[in-house]
């Protein structure tokens, strides 16, 4: 049965590049592709002052204020639910403010209201996370360790569900495998990367034959890279620079590791498309990292604490088969994740018992 379904967020993928807005853009637009009605009320991103309403990608955008104003944009917003009039209400979680406000107002219009939350951000305050949190109905987050979060900020145990972030498995089937390094580390280059714990590892085997790719864009590249020039393994480490998700996916069919090293992940999306495209996935163990959850009781996965342990299990996962598509990790297609969050308005749906 088709919905309509209204996303609340200020920002949206169009006026900045982050995971959580990403998320919430891929959520409304498989939606809309799988027949639902869908409108997202948010800060104006496309042109023309009188222009209130936009089409785009099968998804209609609603004004709710001219610029990203918290403040007049939580004043303005019961005013565009009560005129979104859908069935349900999908809200992010920053800023909190936001997501407080449209479970009040879900209320009075007797509107369930779904919070997905991806992760804290450290110029929210906590005690909106406290109150967005208490107050919800169902609260859906990318993996445990953020369920864990939510759940400290306050939320009721048997509010929050798990909906991980989703793959394109048609992309892993169909792209060709570009095999030219045993060794793949993949994400945003920030101050979270971690990348020198991997190429410590990768010093301690330079003795055995190897060669290993960097793929990502960011501020901290320049001293990445600078990294593997001092522990001279520059000459078998290729930086790639961003690349669109088909290039990606051929790297990891033709690679046999894939290093999660990062600090700080909410969800290790790359390491899940690696995994599923056949790497052995490789984990340092990180306190703000949900990454050992993707490989945690799987044959092709392994967790470690040191750059030694990782170089030591490199070499030990050597002799496992080389794969190229892991269809294990079908349960993360887009389409079966979506069905996750289909299954939690229909809860909602039930719950509030007005449908």
């Amino acid at each position: 049965m088709a919905m309509r379904v209204a996303f609340v967020s200020m920002e949206t993928a169009h006026h900045a590049d982050n995971r959580a807005l990403e998320r919430t853009r891929r959520t409304a637009s498989l939606l809309a592709d799988h027949g639902h009605e869908v409108d997202y009320l948010c800060a104006q991103w496309w042109g023309g002052k009188e222009t209130p309403v936009f089409e785009h990608n099968g998804i209609t955008y609603r004004r709710v204020t001219q610029d990203c104003a918290t403040g007049r944009f939580a004043a303005k917003l019961p005013l565009a639910m009560r005129r979104a009039g859908a069935d349900v209400v999908h809200v992010t979680n920053s800023p909190p403010r936001h997501a407080a406000v449209a479970e009040k107002t879900g209320t009075l219009l007797r509107t369930p209201v779904l919070i997905d939350w991806f992760q804290d951000r450290h110029d929210d305050p906590a005690k909106g996370y406290r109150r967005a949190a208490g107050g919800a109905d169902i609260v859906t987050t990318p993996s445990e360790t953020i369920r864990t979060r939510v759940r400290e900020h306050g939320a009721a145990d048997g509010s929050v569900r798990v909906v991980p972030e989703s793959i394109d498995m048609g992309t892993v089937r169909e792209a060709p495998a570009d095999d030219r390094f045993d060794v793949v580390y993949s994400r945003r280059l920030d101050n979270h990367a971690n990348v020198g714990t991997l190429f410590l590892a990768l010093a301690e085997r330079r003795r055995q034959r190897w060669s290993a790719a960097v793929v990502g864009e960011g501020p901290e590249r320049e001293a990445i890279e600078q990294a593997a020039r001092d522990l001279r393994i520059d000459d078998r480490v290729t930086f790639t620079g961003a690349l669109p998700e088909d290039e990606r996916v051929s790297i990891y069919k033709g690679s046999h590791v894939f290093a999660q090293t990062a600090t700080v992940e909410p969800f290790a999306t790359e390491l899940l498309r690696a995994l599923a495209c056949g790497c052995v996935g490789i984990v340092e163990y990180q306190a703000n990292s949900s990454a050992h959850e993707l490989v945690e009781g799987r044959d092709r996965g392994q967790l470690v604490t040191s750059p030694q342990e990782l170089a030591a299990t490199i070499t030990q996962v050597g002799d496992l088969e080389r794969r190229q598509v892991d269809e294990r990790y079908t349960e993360y297609d887009h389409a079966a994740v979506l069905e996750r969050y289909v299954d939690c308005y229909k809860e909602l749906q039930a719950t509030r018992g007005w449908f």
